[in-house]
């Protein structure tokens, strides 16, 4: 990066995380007992409108990976994965009508409070002894996508970057809490808008002059790169419509409606209304964001057809295997037939157009031919060059570097910098919403039913900061394992999904089911955990299925264990 680069990404850095302080401590002076209780560092007081909501729970959501690695994901696979979220806006009304209210009645911190009202303790602790499982790999997932872009950029080892970069959130979180958090969120949220917005236009801007952005749109029709919608119905797909829509609407209201990250966000409004108006702009926004972020991907890939790219996007591995290893001269053959056959393949992308543009289907049909050719030829010599890595130890998946290599090598000085607060600006946002969720869940749901004596209200604050650092390094630990995975935004679903459902299903059950008791729906959500566990061993299901079966499955099985139990009683 160039010196105007590191001085766009520094300033904003420094200006979200110590304005965010200020204004936390500015409250404080308008109010004087603003951080002296639970509800002022959990909830910000409850003294949010709409549109803070709205905002917190979007950032919250829109980690780093996203920005990351969803263009890529486009880039591999196409728009097929913002199927994923045909379920959201249904799931945004279902808990507006059912969840808020329930939980601003009972007027709760933590959705696991509501469990141990409905239930038992033991039910209140497992349901929050698997979030803070779950959410904890995820938040390390968030932490590690940034840190990939600074080791990409600097040649740093990545491990030291994930520390200073969780230190830095640490440090915001834990001395404003909820309020700092909220603050951060706002600005992050303007300066992620404004980097994907500028860099979206700057793609189509960088095709060339005779490609439109329909020609863009034709390359990538003819390229299965608009695969919006898949009306199969296929288990083993992990993104067709039916998946989105019923896999995705158990995962949403999982994820909004028990996941303490998103409900800690909305319980910090005002008003039962407040909450839902930032649920429900949520639920209409999130959709157009995804597919305007998933397009930028497919133009990406568009470019690449009249740009030669790499024949690997994860450039430090490929320069250290080309100087270092023996392998070298054989990979640099590679890439130069790679490159070779690109050029070939653009000449027939442009034939394809001047065909369309002549109506000419003969010569179009003809033109598909040989670059479905090229594209087989294409293929052949990335998998040799993947085998050639992989042999000599590279991690071979490169999903999460090609929105970066696009970034660093054609955008503009100061644009780079912009782009790269973006990424960790959302890193932050995400991060920062976990840390402060898994630390207030530590102390209500598990501190206090350990030490059910007289907490003080100061006590209570006081720990919960010390549990914002103790699961600050406990993310920064687990990130340190998270460079095998493949596409982070895949993994980060995945990881939630083994565990929602089963969390979902105990709400469920709360919510509709009045005679069944907290042992029951115990027993049958540990059950479910191993059922889900051993699908996900043993099968290829799709991973939103597991949100459905594993719902499904604490439902049934505890209405069998209640049955069985009054059975029991009864002799």
């Amino acid at each position: 990066m160039q010196l105007l680069d590191w001085l766009v990404l520094l300033s904003t850095l420094s200006f979200v995380v110590l304005w965010s302080i200020r204004r936390t401590y500015l409250a404080k002076r308008i109010n004087t007992s603003s951080g002296d209780t639970m509800q002022d560092y959990v909830l910000s007081g409850r003294e949010a409108k709409w549109y803070t909501v709205a905002i917190s729970v979007m950032a919250t959501q829109a980690s780093a990976i996203t920005f990351i690695s969803l263009p890529g994901q486009a880039y591999t696979d196409g728009m097929r994965f913002v199927q994923s979220y045909f379920g959201l806006p249904l799931a945004m009304v279902i808990l507006s009508i059912t969840a808020i209210p329930m939980y601003r009645k009972l007027n709760v911190l933590t959705a696991y409070e509501f469990l141990g009202k409905r239930f038992d303790l033991k039910t209140r602790g497992l349901a929050a002894l698997l979030f803070l499982t779950q959410r904890s790999l995820a938040a390390s997932i968030s932490i590690y996508a940034p840190s990939i872009v600074l080791a990409l950029l600097l040649g740093w080892n990545v491990h030291y970057v994930i520390f200073v970069i969780g230190a830095l959130v640490i440090i915001y979180t834990t001395l404003g809490g909820t309020r700092a958090v909220s603050w951060a969120q706002s600005y992050q949220m303007a300066i992620i808008s404004l980097g994907m917005v500028s860099v979206g236009f700057l793609v189509v801007f960088s095709l060339p002059q005779d490609i439109s952005f329909g020609d863009a749109l034709s390359i990538a029709a003819i390229s299965g790169k608009l695969n919006t919608v898949d009306f199969t119905f296929d288990l083993n797909n992990k993104y067709t419509f039916w998946s989105g829509l019923l896999g995705g609407l158990f995962l949403q209201l999982s994820y909004f409606g028990t996941d303490q990250s998103q409900v800690q966000r909305y319980l910090s409004g005002e008003s039962t209304t407040q909450s839902r108006l930032g649920l429900l702009f949520n639920g209409m926004m999130k959709i157009p964001m995804q597919f305007g972020i998933l397009l930028i991907g497919v133009l990406l890939f568009v470019f690449y057809q009249f740009t030669a790219p790499p024949i690997f996007f994860n450039t430090a591995e490929l320069q250290k295997i080309q100087h270092h290893s023996a392998s070298g001269q054989q990979l640099s053959a590679l890439q130069g037939l790679y490159s070779q056959h690109h050029a070939e393949r653009t000449q027939q992308y442009r034939a394809y157009l001047l065909a369309k543009e002549h109506h000419d289907t003969i010569a179009q049909t003809q033109a598909q031919e040989r670059l479905s050719a090229s594209n087989a030829k294409i293929t052949s010599l990335r998998t040799s060059a993947l085998q050639l890595l992989k042999n000599n130890g590279a991690n071979t998946n490169d999903t999460n570097y090609i929105f970066l290599t696009f970034v660093m090598q054609h955008l503009p000085v100061g644009l780079v910098g912009l782009l790269i607060a973006v990424v960790f600006s959302a890193s932050m946002s995400s991060a920062s919403s976990e840390m402060n969720a898994l630390a207030s869940t530590t102390v209500i749901d598990v501190y206090h039913n350990i030490f059910q004596g007289a907490i003080t209200e100061s006590r209570s604050v006081a720990m919960t900061q010390l549990a914002t650092v103790f699961w600050g390094a406990m993310i920064v630990l687990f990130a340190q394992f998270m460079g095998s995975l493949g596409s982070l935004i895949e993994a980060v679903n995945t990881v939630g999904s083994l565990f929602y459902g089963a969390i979902l299903g105990m709400f469920c059950v709360a919510f509709y089911f009045k005679r069944i008791g907290g042992t029951a729906v115990f027993i049958a959500a540990l059950a479910t955990e191993g059922i889900i566990f051993t699908l996900y061993n043993t099968t290829s299901i799709g991973f939103l299925w597991y949100n459905l079966i594993g719902c499904v499955c604490v439902v049934v099985l505890a209405e069998g264990i209640q049955q069985g139990i009054r059975l029991w009683g009864q002799k």
